[in-house]
């Protein structure tokens, strides 16, 4: 067992596990801790914990310190130069004419090095781009593209439930989403009706599935023979969030809602 704490860097990304050492922290501490990308502040949201060794990606490594107040300042100062590299960055690639949309920029904790996020149809050229920001920055310069996913969950903004983005407030990876599952779940296949914003297959069509599978293991299925509190009928469609179904009843032809508890399958018969 290893004793760890989760920090997260920005909001709803993906939780890391790190080594207190001897401390204990609490929740929304802000720690400074080592990363790939060099000296980073994050926030833990995990408090210390004992946990598998399968569960973790060595090496684990371990918090630095707690954050201290010239820390939080410096980020904010980061979050004020992050903007203005922005501007600068848009500027060049309207000079170098490139076909690509920038996104995001990010400095790491102790500037060295700036992360510019960009989207585009294809590969994009951007060495002359590099060259020309690292001569007015004077440090290390990276160039990510990213996809519309990860263009919407940085952005951020109202989906069409009226809510923020699901990918900007709780959802820490991106699943794969299929239309099986619009199906599975009784809605249109309208594209315009089952995408988000970002283009692509709404997100909360995978983490509600699991919830539509366990409802529809207690349903009958559409077609099924059952008795209803009017007579016999075939099922014509079921709401599973209502936990209704809609039954074509067999004397009169029409077809009726009824709660699932008034509705039992009938036995089939063996031959």
């Amino acid at each position: 067992m290893y004793e760890v704490v989760g920090i997260r860097f920005q909001k709803a990304c993906k939780t890391y596990y790190f080594n207190p050492g001897e401390e204990k922290y609490k929740s929304g501490e802000c720690v400074l801790v080592e990363t790939s990308r060099g000296l980073e502040i994050g926030e833990i949201v995990l408090e210390n914990r004992k946990i598998e060794e399968e569960e973790i990606v060595h090496p684990l490594k371990e918090i630095i310190r707690r954050a201290s107040p010239e820390d939080m300042e410096q980020l904010e100062e980061n979050r004020r130069l992050e903007q203005s590299a922005f501007n600068k960055c848009l500027e060049r690639v309207y000079d170098h004419g490139l076909e690509m949309k920038l996104v995001d920029t990010e400095y790491t904790f102790d500037r060295s090095k700036i992360i510019f996020y960009f989207t585009a149809e294809g590969r994009v050229d951007f060495r002359e781009l590099v060259k020309d920001l690292a001569s007015i920055f004077r440090t290390r310069i990276e160039l990510r593209q990213i996809g519309v996913r990860d263009e919407a969950k940085k952005v951020g903004g109202m989906g069409p439930c009226g809510r923020p983005f699901c990918c900007t407030t709780f959802l820490e990876e991106f699943e794969s989403v299929s239309i099986k599952m619009a199906k599975s779940q009784n809605l249109s296949l309208n594209p315009t009706k089952i995408s988000g914003v970002c283009g692509r297959l709404m997100c909360c069509l995978r983490f509600e599935m699991d919830t539509y599978e366990d409802l529809s293991e207690e349903t009958p299925d559409t077609g099924d023979q059952v008795i209803t509190p009017d007579g016999e009928g075939k099922v014509v469609s079921i709401n599973v969030v209502k936990k209704t179904a809609y039954v074509e009843l067999q004397e009169s032809t029409r077809t009726k809602e009824f709660p699932l508890e008034e509705v039992d399958s009938l036995p089939v018969s063996e031959e």
